[in-house]
């Protein structure tokens, strides 16, 4: 009579098992979903052609510049004027070079020359600019560089080092990016990489990178970009595994529930 009564329970049971899983596979596949869409609800291809081309930075306030004069060790002074080089918002001393912030009216302060405009200006151009102002003014035949160090790039998903990383060059490759962070790990699919780019929502877009492509090795869409987050999604045997583990992790709890009831009803029989 009870064991009857156990299997009028049995088709709930089950129900409740199924709908829970169910749900739990949504869940999962979203989180596996992570940048597959832009602003708009819709795959970016754009950048499959092959005639993306790179967008130079341009300074802006609030960056931190690196300034050296490379034809010297004495930072971008020389011996009659290094007393001067701890110049208004720089840092740093000896032969290392200067930190510099882009204040809110767009220039930095630098040593004896003073003030300069540098916002809307490519790191080269900025170069340019200052070498020739102290070739004027104050050195004979400077080489200034100019870096910006504030920029980076984020790196998440199955990598072996997840997290932020500074871009130190120009025309830096996602390839050299995944190296910096230790590689793609076994968990990782190499086919699907994805680069989330753009500054506001409107205007984020998603690079799609099959790393299995040679021809994705010199693709121009593949340089970073300043914030550009780089996303390495996990191979089908991990995600297969992970969901039947999620699987195994919900069955428990219904079959022990099913499993009390069974012994229960049996003692009392």
């Amino acid at each position: 009579m009870h064991i009857n009564k156990l299997f009028n329970y049995l088709p709930l049971v089950f129900t409740v098992t199924v709908l829970v899983v169910f749900l739990s596979s949504c869940s999962y596949k979203q989180n596996q979903a992570f940048f597959e869409k832009n602003s708009r609800g819709q795959q970016d291809t754009s950048f499959k052609t092959g005639a993306y081309k790179p967008i130079e930075y341009k300074i802006k306030t609030g960056d931190i510049l690196q300034v050296r004069n490379l034809q010297s060790i004495k930072l971008i002074t020389d011996d009659a004027s290094s007393t001067t080089a701890s110049g208004e918002g720089a840092s740093g001393s000896g032969s290392q070079a200067l930190d510099y912030q882009v204040e809110s009216d767009g220039t930095i302060a630098l040593p004896v020359i003073g003030r300069v405009a540098v916002v809307g200006l490519s790191r080269l151009e900025a170069s340019n600019k200052l070498d020739d102002i102290y070739r004027k003014n104050v050195l004979k035949n400077p080489i200034i560089e100019v870096k910006v160090i504030n920029l980076k790039v984020t790196l998440m998903g199955a990598v072996a080092k997840p997290g932020n990383y500074p871009l130190v060059k120009d025309e830096t490759t996602l390839m050299e990016m995944l190296g910096e962070a230790g590689g793609i790990t076994e968990k990782g699919n190499e086919r699907k990489v994805r680069i989330l780019r753009g500054g506001g929502l409107q205007s984020k877009q998603i690079i799609e990178v099959d790393l299995d492509d040679v021809s994705a090795l010199t693709n121009p869409s593949t340089i970073l970009q300043n914030q550009d987050i780089v996303y390495v999604e996990q191979n089908k045997r991990t995600i297969r595994n992970d969901k039947l583990q999620s699987l195994t992790t919900l069955a428990q709890p219904a079959l022990l529930l099913l499993n009390t009831a069974l012994i229960i009803l049996t003692l009392r029989k």
